[in-house]
């Protein structure tokens, strides 16, 4: 359409002469009207009932197809280019608003006499004269095809995604669904469109859904969550919601299985992670009863919430074989106590062919589908009944905890009936733990049966020490927490023939039961060639070097050698000479009365045992007063992976200066636990001796 030419200004420039206002007349609203209409690209029709003509503009007649003069102003010519499938409810729609004198208003398709189709979208309303009947129809049609189209597009879009979508009007009706939210949700299209949401899906109603769809639409935002609803769907969903002018459009994926799998993997990495725990718990020391039962409790916290709702942990006593429930937790822990004492009073209420009892007896692992219906009866009344009532237990799986062929105890898993009974694969693990702690159980009892009789072999060998009139002697021997073998680890103390003491320490290269055969010559020669009584340290060692040589002992060893001797001057002078000789060993240290230590010798001796016979020894001498000290101790008490030997011997002294207002025997038990307060990595002998004040 070509504009109209803007007039010029006047001549020398002057400004043109501002338009004057059309004037407002009927023809000139009328070009108005026809002017809009036309840009809009709407054609009119006006349809005279009475007469049955039906008057086209120009822009309606082209738009169904009709050249100039060919369309014949009847209704029938307005059907007859009508699609088939569009026609009865066109026409419908049209007598619809003659009947009422109302509205018209339809969507169809047009087929052109080329083939071509177009949609159109049509709108009027019906006049009546005075007795109310209509006489006219005025109303106009527009082309929608592009946007039907588009729509097309975007419809062919939406059913070939294989995500679910559907879209809500302002009044929460269906106005569009997808394929594939026909299979997410279990409804046809025609059961779904137009119904409203909260109708068709009443368990939406206060939900996750409800909650987040109101959100979107209040405050114009898309809300992204996931949302279960129950059965008949019994889904899982992730969900996008997003607002717009028209309503409501849901974008939704069915993640059950994703959620499953998800579910699947923290289960199977919480199993892992419980294995892991319960090896780790069991590798700490065992061996007695209290020991036991500690690690057993922390079992029983770890394997709960994973393989149960609670859990009671039954031992066999490794003296008399009964049996106890040791170990419970509930993972609620308001019935933390409840399960103790159901735990405390189970054994001798319940029957004998009961579960425990059974996988006790028979070795076998045993699952209780209904712990109600095979149980409780066999309860008595009173307060096992009613802590079981108050734990509620539906389902309960029994493993023994077997080992070497031995029963000793029994795993009893518990669940609740918000929790379904234990799969394979819960059932797997629970075995698994069942067999670790059970493993774990019987190592740690074989290896206190082992570390004791080593024990009690060393210290057969290590005889009491003599208690001679001038003096105290305290001889100490404990082996290491972890080693279940004798050692080369020895002390020895007794009296000369002329009366003074000679006090031995000494460590055997090695830590077997060859190196405590040998400590033991080593110990009966040293004693032999020291008792003569005319031999200083520094001599003994060197006779006891040449007979490891000569006898072909092949083995090396440390030991201090010290001698406490007096003469009758020192005895009335309250004065004492210690005289000693170190092959290698930790240096001795000397606690005098006021309370002052001293490090006997270099912190490293002459050359160890065993190494060269012909090795110049030799022997250092100190006098004292009555009332000091002598301690000589292995290196197990001051070296080990955690300290160095230097380190140590400087604890040692401090420690020893600290602790010396103490009688000499808990002096000794002192020391030990105060530089090994995490128990002996290491063999310990110690062998000390106070001096009894003059008179």
């Amino acid at each position: 359409m070509t504009l109209p030419e803007q007039r010029p200004g006047s001549p020398g420039g002057a400004p043109p002469r501002p338009l004057s206002p059309l004037p407002d007349d009927p023809e000139v609203s009328r070009l108005r009207f026809e002017l809009a209409i036309d840009a809009a690209g709407i054609g009119s029709f006006d349809w005279d009932l009475e007469s049955g003509r039906l008057t086209w503009d120009e822009q309606l007649q082209a738009l169904f197809g009709f050249t100039e003069g060919e369309f014949d102003s009847t209704i029938d010519a307005f059907a007859a280019r009508l699609h088939p499938d569009d026609r009865e409810r066109t026409l419908q729609a049209l007598q619809g608003a003659i009947d009422t004198c109302g509205e018209y208003a339809a969507e169809f398709r047009a087929v052109l006499p080329s083939g071509e189709i177009r949609w159109v979208q049509g709108r009027g309303r019906a006049l009546a004269d005075a007795s109310g009947v209509a006489v006219r129809l005025l109303g106009a049609g527009i082309d929608t095809t592009q946007v039907r189209e588009g729509e097309a597009r975007v419809s062919r879009v939406l059913e070939t995604m294989r995500s679910a979508f559907f879209a809500l009007d302002r009044e929460w009706r269906f106005t569009y669904v997808n394929a594939e939210a026909e299979r997410v949700l279990h409804r046809s299209r025609e059961e779904l469109l137009g119904g409203v949401v909260w109708e068709l899906f009443p368990a939406a109603v206060g939900s996750d859904f409800e909650s987040h769809y109101r959100g979107a639409v209040e405050t114009g935002e898309e809300q992204v969550f996931e949302a279960y609803y129950p059965p008949p769907l019994d889904a899982w969903y992730e969900v996008r919601a997003w607002p717009g002018p028209d309503g409501l459009s849901v974008y939704f994926l069915d993640v059950t299985e994703r959620r499953a799998a998800a579910q699947q993997a923290r289960d199977g990495a919480a199993r892992l992670a419980l294995l892991a725990e319960v090896s780790a718990l069991m590798s700490t020391a065992l061996g007695s009863a209290v020991a036991e039962e500690r690690a057993l409790q922390r079992v029983a916290q770890a394997v709960v919430p994973v393989l149960g709702d609670w859990v009671v942990l039954t031992l066999a006593d490794a003296v008399d074989g009964r049996m106890r429930d040791v170990a419970s937790w509930h993972r609620d822990p308001a019935l933390r106590a409840a399960t103790a004492t159901y735990a405390g009073l189970r054994l001798a209420s319940i029957a004998s062919d009961a579960p425990v009892l059974q996988a006790l007896g028979s070795g076998r692992l045993l699952t209780v589908a209904d712990v109600q219906a095979v149980i409780r009866p066999t309860l008595p009344e009173g307060e096992v009944r009613e802590v079981f009532d108050a734990l509620a237990p539906r389902s309960a799986v029994t493993l023994p905890l077997l080992a070497r062929g031995r029963t000793l105890g029994a795993l009893s898993l518990y669940r609740g009936p918000d929790r379904p009974a234990a799969g394979d694969e819960d059932v797997r693990t629970a075995r698994e733990v069942a067999d670790r702690v059970a493993l774990a159980l019987d190592n740690a009892r074989l290896f206190d049966q082992q570390r004791r009789l080593a024990e009690a072999l060393q210290r057969s060998m290590l005889t009491a020490p003599p208690q001679p009139d001038h003096a105290e002697i305290v001889v100490r021997y404990q082996p290491a927490v972890q080693v279940a073998q004798v050692g080369g680890d020895w002390y020895d103390a007794f009296l000369q023939p002329d009366g003074a003491t000679v006090l031995v320490i000494g460590d055997v290269v090695g830590h077997d039961t060859e190196a405590a055969a040998t400590m033991g010559q080593l110990r009966g020669m040293l004693r032999g060639i020291a008792h003569r009584g005319d031999h200083p340290p520094d001599a003994v060692l060197g006779e006891l070097d040449a007979a490891v040589d000569g006898l072909g002992l092949h083995t090396m060893a440390t030991a201090v050698v010290a001698r406490v001797e007096q003469t009758p001057e020192q005895r009335a002078a309250g004065r004492t000479t210690l005289r000693w000789s170190n092959a290698g060993h930790p240096p001795p240290l000397l606690l005098t009365p006021s309370g002052q230590v001293r490090t006997l010798g270099t912190e490293r001796g002459e050359l160890m045992l065993g190494v060269d016979p012909g090795a110049r020894r030799s022997s250092s001498a100190v006098e004292v007063p009555r009332g000091s000290t002598l301690l000589l101790y292995t290196d197990g008490l001051v070296e080990g992976r955690d300290l160095l030997l230097d380190d140590g011997i400087e604890l040692l002294r401090t420690a020893l200066a600290q602790l010396a207002h103490l009688p000499l025997e808990r002096l000794c038990d002192a020391l030990v636990t105060r530089l090994r307060p995490e128990g002996l990595q290491d063999d310990v002998a110690l062998v000390a001796i106070r001096l009894h004040p003059r008179g």
